[in-house]
């Protein structure tokens, strides 16, 4: 089936590589997410135009599913299916979880690659990486012959490797006719993407979600800079004592705050709950542990790295404190600062999203509605 679909592709020969003749697993589908109803038309898109920007809302599948239509199609035989992540948490989880639904291990036909971790090999056809990965790829290989499709996930954040890489990939798909772009994410500015690459098609997915009220909580600030942490105490707090069961998740600025809040939170009758942090500098392991749910009610202490792309299982409560630390980039210093400042109106929808995956949940802002429309 694989083999016949590569047919498809009649106005774009796929790539022929060293490493071609790969053998692939037929992808099987149970229907349950959006973008399966939206797949006739992804998948014919993708034959008729380099260059697709897919927008597809929180809970689409559109992460998990492209690389698996990609294989459908014919793809990842000649050349590698290249996915990026802004996240190295993001990019392992998604390559095991692409492993899972295909019937493979990672370091297979699906593998993954970040800063010192390495888990490709000869047979790779899905390749999981970071965006500073890729990014090192094209200094050594402007071409980047190894690869027939490349997926720009999550490109709404608009890093410096993401805006270097859509730079390159403007000029690339002049030289690689036989090259796809598909750039794809959950906030995306749609018109201005598709216009950067001479009107490319838009495709817009919608998400899968249950009802998620959302409460507007703001705090009292003081003379302290951790008001915002005395906040969220009280709140996880009553959550626990009269809401009722399922996870926690609280979004907090820095790493800083999450060991704090931890530590705040011991003292109180969370110390009966699984308290885990998420953020980027945690070891893969750690990491990794929010993914396998143990038998205690868990409150996962995340920075903006659970905003999109990775979704924690059984969330069923958002406390978010409208706050990030955002990378800025001076012109005139040529250096990089990282302030907290408030996070703009498509994260937080983000972050209210990551609750009612799984059930009815409920979104807590520590912040006032009219901050979040001022916003």
């Amino acid at each position: 089936m694989v083999e016949e679909a590569a047919g498809a592709f009649k106005n774009a020969p796929l790539h022929k590589s060293s490493k071609a003749g790969r053998k692939l697993p037929v992808p099987q589908y149970d229907g349950t997410l959006p973008i399966h109803a939206a797949r006739e038309e992804i998948e014919h898109t993708i034959r008729q135009h380099p260059v697709v920007v897919l927008a597809g809302e929180t809970g689409s599948g559109k992460t998990t599913q492209l690389p698996k239509f990609l294989v459908s199609l014919g793809c990842g035989a000649n050349g590698l299916i290249g996915c990026t992540q802004p996240r190295r948490v993001a990019a392992l989880a998604v390559s095991d979880r692409i492993a899972e639904e295909l019937g493979v291990e990672v370091g297979g036909t699906v593998g993954a690659k970040i800063r010192f971790t390495d888990r490709t090999g000869p047979e790779t056809a899905i390749k999981l990486m970071t965006d500073g990965i890729l990014l090192n790829e094209i200094e050594r290989n402007p071409l980047l012959s190894d690869y027939e499709v490349l997926v720009i996930d999550e490109a709404h954040e608009r890093s410096l490797n993401i805006d270097f890489i859509l730079g390159h990939l403007r000029t690339l798909i002049e030289k690689r006719k036989d090259l796809k772009v598909i750039i794809t994410s959950a906030t995306i500015d749609t018109d201005r993407f598709s216009a950067a690459f001479n009107g490319a098609p838009i495709i817009e997915v919608s998400g899968r979600t249950f009802p998620v009220t959302t409460h507007y909580r703001p705090y009292e600030e003081s003379d302290t800079n951790d008001h915002y942490l005395t906040a969220a105490v009280d709140l996880v707090q009553e959550i626990l004592e009269t809401k009722g069961p399922g996870d926690l998740l609280v979004f907090l600025p820095t790493e800083r705050d999450i060991h704090e809040l931890r530590d705040l939170l011991s003292e109180t009758r969370a110390s009966r709950c699984d308290l885990l942090p998420l953020f980027g500098r945690l070891t893969n392991a750690e990491q990794q542990a929010i993914f396998k749910p143990g038998g205690r009610r868990r409150i996962i202490l995340s920075t903006n790295i659970a905003e999109t792309s990775l979704t924690v299982p059984g969330i069923r409560y958002v406390i978010d404190t409208g706050l990030a630390r955002i990378s800025r980039y001076s012109p005139f210093t040529r250096t990089l600062r990282l302030p907290v400042e408030p996070v703009a109106q498509s994260s937080a929808k983000q972050r209210k999203g990551r609750c009612g995956r799984v059930a009815e949940g409920e979104c807590f802002r520590l912040y006032s509605e009219e901050d979040f429309l001022a916003r």
